[in-house]
């Protein structure tokens, strides 16, 4: 039960659940992970995701009698947070936020111990209020600008009794560090950029470097963000590199030729593989690292985003005793992610399931995994001949690339086998062309090709800071009642204003867009040598398909996407902007 009202709340918990945004039995369970693990409330509330960062830091912010403030909105200049020892801000996790008539206001992410205020006062000779800020805007300011991996240059200059580090860190043959003292910032970067790149829930990390520095980029919900770091790390990224080539297992005495390897790592519960891609450049080698989450595949076809009707379509396609299940789309798409999710609805006792992959990126229990390795001979088409030896039910071949592997994939798509594939087209209609173009005989395509279905990952709008978007094109709200067949009036959109939970970005995580096209006999007898896609499309608009722009619309009107997100993968620029106006 929560306090008496008369009272006054004690903790951040007790007055979120008079504002509203905690109930009684959040607050309980709340409760029970506090004791549980020896917990301060607001960290409890936040861990189970019951309150957003930022309303239960001003909340504890209010109980406490604090400020509250957003140092990464204030958009600090370094001349304020110079004020304060880097050492001090590394280790208190505080910001200097203001200065009026020498009081310094302090902002920090958790309430100091009156001993730690003590400590400061004699280390900063000066008075300070205490004021509150999340923890993530105090990172985002630090990362901002100091550089991710500052506080461990910091601590090497110390060891190193404040000198610069002025020379390159290499490893011996052995993997052993040629400078020891270095052996531990190596490695404590390394564990900085990985642990960061999680908590960005970023896909790719790139390191890459130029003549004076090094540019380290994340790729978070499909876009790439360069993350500052020290200008020292020049001269570390050869040992970063090495250090990246030990942990998958890599020669780190060739730096010539590319590489490829794995790292498998965990982090509490989760589990991670990295694959890991090195290429000699002009100043050094680049580095990519694909994160491929174990834990966070969705193999539930709920969980998709797709509309009710497309759910239903694809739960019965899984269920079909043959025929063929094409996914287009870009590289990073999530077509992998949407075939294993039906493969999933597939895998019953009853069927036996093959993939045949390049590479295998998540494990799937209960199905037969294959790796391609043409190095070996081991290629989509001759694995393909192999695996349709082996008695499947199901069969998932991770692209079709080349004719010899579309003419397998489709003749077993005739023979009694369920064949998923991905195919490299813009839309789903073009897949039939795509195959036609791939010399496969039209009446091979008709009575194996069940279904295409494109696909794109559209950022989705952070639900902490969406607010309508009244700004919406005369030309735009046309567009948008046409596909909706709604009336104009009715038409709505949505943005991101910015905030602490998305990173005052306004996007937070994705959402996927799907365009299914079926095949019926009106489309079947359509397909001939020296089809258009243009005459495909107009008769499969007659049975019901939809495109993905106007799939896209529908995102919109929920408020899932913004109109910019909708336009960056679905716009067309027409020919006629090309001409010379009158």
């Amino acid at each position: 039960m929560s306090q008496n009202p008369d009272s006054g709340p004690k903790e951040a918990g007790d007055l979120l659940l008079e504002q509203g945004k905690l109930t009684e039995a959040q607050l309980e369970q709340v409760r029970r992970r506090q004791r549980r693990l020896n917990l301060p409330q607001h960290r409890a509330i936040v861990d189970l995701n019951f309150a957003s960062e930022e309303d239960t830091w001003r909340a504890l912010a209010a109980v406490r009698h604090l400020e509250f403030v957003d140092p990464f909105a204030l958009g600090l200049k370094r001349d304020i947070l110079e004020l304060v020892p880097i050492k001090l801000i590394f280790h208190y996790h505080l910001l200097p936020v203001r200065l009026e008539e020498d009081c310094l206001t302090l902002a920090f992410s958790e309430p100091p111990t009156q001993i730690e205020q003590g400590n400061l006062r004699l280390l900063l000779s000066k008075r300070f209020k205490i004021a509150l800020a999340t923890p993530s805007s105090i990172h985002a300011v630090i990362k901002k600008n100091f550089g991710l991996g500052a506080e461990t240059i910091q601590k090497l200059r110390e060891d190193r009794g404040g000198a610069e580090i002025s020379q390159e860190i290499t490893f011996d043959l052995q993997g052993k560090e040629t400078d020891s003292a270095i052996e531990a910032t190596v490695s404590a970067f390394v564990d900085q950029i990985l642990q960061e790149a999680l908590r960005l829930k970023a896909t790719d990390i790139h390191l890459e470097p130029y003549a004076n520095s090094v540019r380290l980029r994340y790729r978070v919900d499909g876009i790439l963000e360069t993350v500052p770091v020290p200008a020292d790390m020049r001269q570390l990224q050869p040992a970063v590199v090495s250090r990246l080539k030990i942990m998958a297992g890599l020669n780190i005495a060739e730096k010539r030729l590319p590489h490829d390897g794995r790292i498998a790592m965990k982090t509490g519960q989760e589990e991670y593989d990295l694959r890991v891609s090195i290429m000699p450049a002009k100043y050094g080698e680049a580095v990519c690292l694909r994160i491929l989450g174990r834990q966070n595949l969705f193999l539930d076809l709920s969980h998709l985003g797709m509309e009710p009707s497309q759910e239903a379509v694809l739960a019965q396609l899984t269920q079909l005793p043959q025929g063929m299940v094409l996914l287009t789309g870009p590289t990073g798409s999530g077509k992998t992610t949407t075939l294993y999710a039906a493969l999933a609805q597939a895998n019953d006792e009853g069927r036996k399931i093959i993939t045949f992959e390049d590479p295998i990126e998540y494990q799937l229990e209960g199905t037969v995994q294959i790796q391609v390795r043409e190095q070996i001979g081991l290629t989509f088409a001759a694995g393909l001949r192999s695996v349709l030896r082996h008695d499947p039910d199901v069969v998932l071949v991770g692209e079709i690339r080349d004719f010899e592997t579309a003419e397998i994939a489709v003749r077993a798509a005739q023979t009694g086998h369920l064949v998923f594939s991905t195919l490299h087209t813009n839309d789903s209609v073009s897949a039939v062309t795509r195959l036609l173009e791939m010399r496969i005989e039209p009446y091979l395509i008709a009575s194996s090709l069940v279904c295409s279905i494109a696909q794109r990952l559209a950022r989705r709008i952070c639900r902490h800071c969406s607010e309508e978007d009244h700004s919406i094109a005369d030309a735009t709200r046309k567009e948008m009642a046409t596909a909706l067949s709604l009336p104009a009036s009715e038409v709505k959109a949505w943005k991101g204003r910015g905030c602490v939970e998305c990173n005052h970005k306004g996007h937070r995580g994705r959402v996927a867009i799907y365009e299914f096209f079926l095949l019926n006999e009106a489309i079947m007898d359509l397909i001939q040598p020296g089809l258009r896609t243009g005459e495909l499309r107009k008769a499969a608009r007659e049975l019901g398909w939809r495109s993905l722009r106007e799939m896209a619309w529908r995102k919109v009107q929920e408020g899932l996407i913004p109109i910019s997100e909708q336009e960056r993968w679905t716009r067309v620029i027409d020919p006629a902007a090309l001409l010379p106006k009158a």
